[in-house]
């Protein structure tokens, strides 16, 4: 009997201590954090590492999952608060418009709940409606503009073998994942505008999107979900119709996140490119994900802007136990990340595989 016992004591307590596990940290909530998807590479790395940051504020938190779908996250905003979450902190997915955003904060604004969003912008206006409110994330138009200056300068020193069709410019692609999204718009606009006046200081025509037929100048996701898959599949359908052999070859890559750049990546070395002693088309991201670091460090892919998931997850975290302490929500937070009484902007840093000594 006593070891059956034991048995079943040992069974409760590994049952209890799994729930815990499932439900974050701890047997409370408070911190509920709601994701737009677990899908997204870049979120994986930040929902790890707040994970870690959460547990080391000693908070009590669990994860939600939107799968892309605003009207689920709507509903677990519901959940978290009926649960009793002391702070939401919201990676909002629709960021089209400012109704989801304003939704959220009315939910949390009638149950006197302090709001984090973060990652996904939100507009001034609709963070400062509410007190309570913060916004964290980056100043998306430097991303923009870093990514086109390492573009531009890696295009003046090689410009000949970058000049695949030999005709003296640079014709290109550029993934923008989603139509509306205010850090897609901010990097496509800034990344070729940077590049096209770094190469026209220096006497080179500017960069020409490869299709005459589309005056947007990109490619949209028409899932909005920013996807390896989509830019893959729009790669190879590129790649049908324009080559080397044709005179019309796309020469470089631009992307608004990791993802879309590996996806257009693999369909280039589908066919040959980026490969040791082949042909290589420039591919460039955002991000800095572990895969798109491997790949460029590789010699495959060119560079990327990183995005510090993980200094967002530590300031996140320090955020919510500031709200939880009674605290102003930005003591303790370096002075020169702040943006008024609404903001946190984290820091970019360019990643071309020679910045951590990897490469």
């Amino acid at each position: 009997m006593k070891k059956t016992a034991v048995k079943i004591i040992a069974f409760t307590l590994t049952a209890v201590l799994s729930l815990a596990a499932l439900a974050g940290c701890g047997m409370s909530e408070d911190v509920s954090v709601l994701y737009y998807t677990f899908a997204d590479t870049y979120i994986s790395g930040v929902r790890g590492a707040m994970d870690s940051a959460l547990n080391s504020a000693n908070l009590g938190y669990h994860n939600y999952d939107a799968g892309g779908n605003q009207t689920t996250q709507t509903e677990q905003v519901d959940t978290a608060i009926s649960k009793g979450a002391r702070v939401l902190a919201v990676n909002v997915v629709d960021t089209g418009s400012d109704d989801a955003a304003s939704a959220i904060i009315s939910k949390a604004k009638a149950a006197d709940i302090p709001v984090i969003f973060f990652n996904r912008s939100v507009k001034e206006s609709v963070v400062k409606g509410y007190e309570k409110c913060v916004f964290i994330g980056t100043d998306y138009e430097m991303a923009g503009r870093m990514q086109g200056e390492m573009i531009g300068e890696y295009i003046l020193e090689n410009y000949s073998d970058v000049d695949l069709n030999g005709d003296g410019k640079i014709s290109y692609v550029l993934f923008k994942g989603q139509q509306g999204n205010l850090e897609a718009e901010a990097r496509t606009r800034y990344a070729v505008e940077v590049c096209n006046e770094i190469l026209r200081a220096a006497g080179k025509p500017s960069i020409t999107f490869y299709d005459k037929n589309n005056t947007s100048g990109y490619i949209v996701d028409q899932n909005g979900t920013w996807s390896n898959a989509a830019a893959n599949d729009s790669m190879k359908t590129i790649l049908s119709g324009y080559s080397e052999s044709g005179g019309n070859m796309v020469e470089l890559v631009i992307a608004n996140n990791d993802e879309m750049a590996l996806g257009a990546l693999a369909a280039l070395e589908e066919v040959g490119y980026n490969k040791s002693g082949a042909h290589h088309v420039p591919v460039f991201g955002v991000d800095a994900s572990e895969a798109a670091k491997a790949k460029i460090r590789a010699g495959a892919m060119t560079g990327t802007v990183k995005q510090d998931g993980e200094r967002m997850a530590e300031v996140m975290a320090a955020v919510a136990r500031n709200l939880l302490d009674g605290k102003e929500p930005f003591e303790g937070i370096d002075e020169a990340m702040i943006i008024g009484d609404w903001r946190i902007n984290i820091p970019y840093s360019t990643y071309t595989g020679e910045e951590d000594g990897d490469s």
